[in-house]
């Protein structure tokens, strides 16, 4: 229970009695509108308890399906270049699966059911909405990252020193991939669409990702240019080097903040574009 004021009590009756009098009515003042910054931690909290009950089940579903297609590209695959993408591709589609696919599936099943209307009625910024949801099914991504990059190196021999670069590459990918999970999901006119198009998105994430760049037609290549995981794949792909090339890995981790930027400002938008419909 709040507590106000005896001068702020004092004055709000003197304006009712006031209005009272007068024969008038005024409006009384709505409540500010909540920061970004500490909406944003309540929705990520809120999210993160929401989904805490299936965490183990889809941590172990996409950890399962990426170490599933390594051990299979394993027998075509010896090593070299073919191999660091194998790896760096199956890593990130852990992200994938979790980001955008149960995002947009997520998002659709919200919007279908009514739940926006929820959050519309919440003095919350939309990027909180957003975001606080984007940052809480990825964080579910790390740990199942983390443990397929391990064995994917040692499945293809390849060296373990710089996986500390997972900690930009996950949350990167993951802003990435979230953004555009959710503005699927809020766009889509019906939610079983929804979930049609996070599927299709993580099926790109798979094909595009996994299988290495210089295998792909030209036409298909160009497609994985606009694939907003590409480019922590190639980030990560490059680590394996016995000497990386940081500068090049900085392009993509840079490449791939800019992507997430634009991916989470669609959102943010299709959240708006929902929510008043």
């Amino acid at each position: 229970m709040s507590t106000l004021p005896v001068e702020a009590l004092s004055t709000g009756t003197a304006r009712t009695a006031a209005a009272g009098a007068g024969g008038e009515r005024t409006a009384a003042p709505l409540a500010p509108r909540a920061r970004l910054l500490p909406a944003l931690a309540a929705v990520y909290r809120a999210q993160l308890s929401r989904a805490r009950v299936a965490r183990i089940p889809l941590l172990f579903v996409a950890t399962f399906q990426s170490v599933g297609i390594m051990v299979l590209m394993r027998g075509v695959v010896d090593g070299g270049a073919e191999a660091r993408a194998v790896v760096a591709g199956s890593s990130v589609l852990v992200v994938a699966f979790v980001a955008l696919n149960l995002l947009a599936q997520y998002f659709g099943q919200l919007r279908a059911s009514g739940g926006l209307d929820h959050y519309a009625t919440l003095p919350v910024p939309p990027a909180a909405v957003v975001l606080g949801a984007a940052g809480a099914y990825a964080s579910f991504t790390a740990p199942g990252t983390v443990v397929t990059a391990v064995i994917g190196s040692l499945l293809f021999q390849l060296p373990l020193t710089h996986l500390w670069v997972l900690a930009a590459v996950v949350p990167l990918a993951g802003a990435a991939l979230a953004g555009l999970g959710a503005a699927l999901g809020l766009l889509a006119p019906r939610q079983e669409l929804a979930t049609l198009l996070g599927q299709l998105g993580m099926s790109a994430a798979l094909l595009l990702g996994v299988l290495p760049a210089d295998r792909l037609p030209g036409p298909i290549g160009w497609a994985r240019d606009l694939l907003p995981s590409t480019y922590g794949v190639e980030a990560l792909a490059r680590t394996f080097d016995a000497h990386p090339d940081w500068t090049a890995v900085a392009l993509d981790l840079s490449v791939c903040a800019a992507v997430g930027v634009a991916s989470l400002a669609a959102a943010t938008w299709a959240y708006r574009r929902a929510a008043v419909r």
